[in-house]
């Protein structure tokens, strides 16, 4: 490099056979390191797919930092499309996760990020899992509570969004069945305004 500092001509470094021998073992090392560096994040990709929604810079910015589950963080709406962020305690444990709306849906067992021991695709993998899980208990509890709730619009503001439309759509087809069952056109009409109503106040709280 000193030669090249001294007279930085074209010409005159393309004389410089050692210049070019060097370059050339640079190149080859370098191919060797992209292709082992290819072969580990591929290897990452098939131990956790969701990692195939990150580019390669993004995944080893997760990597690079396995000690620090906190710098996942940025990276979840990549992966999960409904995870905004995961709700860590002070010992960075995962209790929940967090909507874009800002909706905390409670895990159903804490997931410890410190005990995979710096494998990022292990414990998001446990994510993925208790993710499901979570999902479906709030659902079937709000299902449960339907029932129980003083007012549908109670019932409503209690419970997370995706939880409230699943259970709406269960209880909209056994009512309307019933509405039909026992008068007909005439008793889906009256569910209909009952469903107006009901409707309307929801519209009124959220305003």
């Amino acid at each position: 490099m000193s030669d090249v500092n001294s007279n930085a001509k074209a010409t005159v470094i393309m004389e410089n056979m050692i210049m070019g021998e060097t370059l050339k073992e640079c190149f080859t090392k370098l191919e060797r390191v992209q292709k082992g560096l290819n072969s580990y994040l591929e290897s990452k990709r098939g131990l956790f797919p969701r990692f195939c929604f990150l580019s390669d810079g993004e995944l080893l910015e997760i990597l690079s930092e396995t000690k620090e589950p906190l710098r996942v963080q940025p990276h979840l709406k990549k992966c999960f499309e409904g995870i905004a962020a995961l709700e860590f305690d002070e010992e960075k444990k995962i209790h929940g996760m967090y909507s874009s709306e800002g909706e905390l849906v409670p895990f159903t067992r804490i997931i410890d990020p410190v005990a995979s021991k710096g494998a990022v695709e292990n414990w998001l993998c446990q994510v993925e899992d208790v993710m499901l899980k979570s999902v479906k208990d709030v659902v079937e509890k709000s299902l449960q509570d339907y029932s129980k709730a003083k007012s549908r619009e109670d019932w409503v503001m209690v419970w997370q969004g995706q939880a409230v439309l699943a259970v709406d759509c269960i209880y909209w087809t056994s009512l309307a069945e019933e509405a039909m069952k026992k008068s007909g056109l005439q008793g889906l009409q009256q569910y209909y305004e009952k469903l107006n109503k009901e409707l309307n106040a929801i519209v009124a709280l959220v305003r």
